[in-house]
């Protein structure tokens, strides 16, 4: 423990830079502890947390780039690799979408205090084509924003961030395995949640092959296609309605519903198909593989003209 709280001491600008841009990099490791400690430390020796607030600032923006220009360069695709990996999948569902679609480059002011919103912002932004400047811009005032709650709590605090630290030191070698302990216990935390949430999403999909055979057979069922509008560049399944968010999904309750998205686990689908359920529709079922599967099936695909 001793070692870890030295390397703090002496490398306080280093350790901070390194933490916050990985747990932008969207590793599970958090980056307010450091952060927190850092900053106490700083004012017990009548230093100024201005270098903390920048150097945490930078890292974030750095790594919020680096997903930007991924989703600029891969779009749809790294966001399902993003979701596929993500300890909280519910990023990726409508509702997380919606916020910017409805707000554009603005919520990346806020969106790294919103569960869920910040893992896919960033990557949002570049599949939607936002100019760098207005995203390097937003997305620094929310970096500051973010670093600088937990300095000013580091700051404020101090006092109270030492008495902890001081009885971590008297743990001695102890210490650094209780500080590993509680990390281990949040990832796994994130883990159950998301294992929770994957549940939540079990219910009876339809294939591509089934839903085709559906639509040669004459049947006119309600197709909801509930990706982002960049994602309909790529054309979408004939007859589809586009629903941006659910409060578009103010439709006449009907027997028979598709839902699709692309992103894994049919996420977005799903839990619209359970809000239409509970609002009185029939036999509401996402479509397994969403639109990337009925693509790959070769079958028509609508484009406009």
């Amino acid at each position: 423990m001793d070692m870890l709280l030295d390397l703090i001491a002496g490398y306080g600008l280093l350790v901070v830079f390194v933490s916050v841009f990985l747990d932008q990099g969207g590793l599970p490791i958090p980056a307010y502890p450091p952060l927190v400690v850092t900053a106490a430390l700083a004012v017990d020796k009548g230093e100024s947390v201005l270098p903390i607030l920048a150097v945490a600032t930078l890292a974030a923006v750095l790594a919020d780039l680096l997903w930007f220009t991924g989703g600029r360069r891969f779009g749809v695709r790294l966001l399902r690799l993003m979701c596929r990996l993500s300890l909280s999948p519910d990023s990726c569902v409508l509702m997380t979408r919606d916020i910017y679609a409805r707000w554009g480059a603005p919520s990346l002011i806020g969106a790294k205090f919103v569960p869920g919103f910040a893992a896919v912002a960033t990557t949002l932004a570049g599949e939607n084509r936002t100019p760098v400047p207005r995203f390097v811009f937003f997305d620094s005032l929310g970096a500051m924003l973010w670093a600088g709650v937990a300095v000013a709590l580091g700051a404020i605090f101090h006092e109270a961030v030492n008495d902890v630290l001081l009885r971590l030191e008297d743990l001695g070698r102890y210490g650094l395995p209780l500080v590993l302990a509680v990390i281990a216990a949040f990832v796994a935390y994130k883990w159950w949640q998301r294992h929770r949430f994957l549940q939540e999403l079990k219910m009876a999909r339809i294939t591509v092959p089934e839903l085709y055979q559906l639509l040669s057979g004459g049947a006119m069922p309600l197709i909801l296609d509930v990706r982002s509008p960049a994602q309909r560049d790529d054309g979408w399944i004939p007859g589809a309605v586009f629903v941006a968010s659910l409060a578009d999904a103010q439709l006449d309750p009907q027997d028979e519903v598709i839902v699709y998205c692309d992103c894994p686990n049919e996420a977005s689908a799903a839990l619209l198909a359970r809000e239409l359920k509970k609002r009185g529709f029939g036999r509401v079922r996402p479509l397994a593989g969403g639109f990337h599967a009925w693509q790959a099936e070769g079958y028509e695909v609508a484009r406009d003209v």
